[in-house]
């Protein structure tokens, strides 16, 4: 096999869907976790962006099923964590409204949690003799990590597993934090490649304006998935689904992919 099919059979990309299939399979997969788990339920944290947007869906889908067919009480939680002031944060509440999480939804800001981690980690630079601020990406790390603090903290509080959004086009190059939005229970989306997702997403009834937005981690002011690592969904996706696509492209892929191995491989030990 080639690399290109080898990468495709690791990551269990299918090159093309059946949509409804693909979420009735998705939805499944949650509710026999859940059962077997023992929890209560689901937590998803909601960015505002399509990832975030269709495990939610899939999430609310799931718990409902389980209560019709339970009668137990399962739900959905959905977790809104700015930074601050999020730009933003009207298409997160757009998702809660889209489908019907408003009474489960909660607020936890992460700003002053990071600002203290960033201090506390430039105070110990400078012990160091290294005089200057946090990086950039450093506190972008940082603000991935703090959400999932917050996230497991309250999951742990009401017997929740807490939903990861990463797909397959995030997992060939490595783009997600390490024990950030890496650190999950369970990742209804990991086969799926950005254009199905995207599929899913107008499926489930996720907003139009979710849809056009640029995906971005949020990580820090004008940051974009494509233009951090130089390299569109469209082409990630062709790839995946093993077409042809640009040489120069697919070898950066590629690298990207061998690069980032030890983010998706357990941890070392001896």
């Amino acid at each position: 096999m080639s690399k290109q099919q080898d990468i495709i059979a690791a990551l269990g990309v299918k090159p093309e869907i059946d949509v409804d299939a693909e979420i009735r399979r998705r939805v499944d997969f949650l509710k026999e976790y859940v059962r077997k788990s023992g929890t209560t339920g689901l937590l998803i944290a909601i960015s505002g962006g399509i990832d975030s947007a269709v495990a939610a869906g899939l999430c609310k889908r799931a718990t409902d099923e389980l209560r019709e067919e339970t009668g137990q009480d399962y739900r959905t939680i959905g977790v809104l964590q700015p930074y601050g002031e999020q730009p933003d944060i009207a298409d997160s509440r757009s998702v809660v409204d889209a489908f019907g999480l408003a009474g489960s939804a909660v607020e936890m800001n992460i700003e002053e949690a990071v600002d203290e981690i960033a201090l506390e980690t430039e105070y110990a630079l400078k012990e160091l003799g290294i005089h200057r601020h946090v990086s950039k990406e450093g506190k972008g790390n940082a603000k991935a990590r703090t959400r999932m603090v917050m996230q497991y903290a309250l999951a742990f509080e009401m017997n929740l597993l807490v939903v990861g959004t990463d797909h397959a086009s995030e997992a060939i190059t490595g783009f997600f934090t390490k024990y950030g939005d890496g650190a999950v229970d369970i990742t209804p989306l990991s086969t799926l490649n950005k254009r199905q997702v995207r599929a899913l997403a107008r499926a489930l009834g996720v907003p139009q304006p979710i849809l056009d937005k640029a995906p971005t981690a949020g990580l820090w002011d004008g940051q974009t998935d494509e233009g951090e690592l130089g390299i569109s969904y469209e082409a990630n996706s062709d790839y995946l689904e093993g077409k042809p696509i640009d040489d120069a492209i697919r070898a950066k892929l590629e690298r990207q992919y061998d690069k980032t191995a030890h983010k998706r491989l357990p941890i070392p030990g001896i």
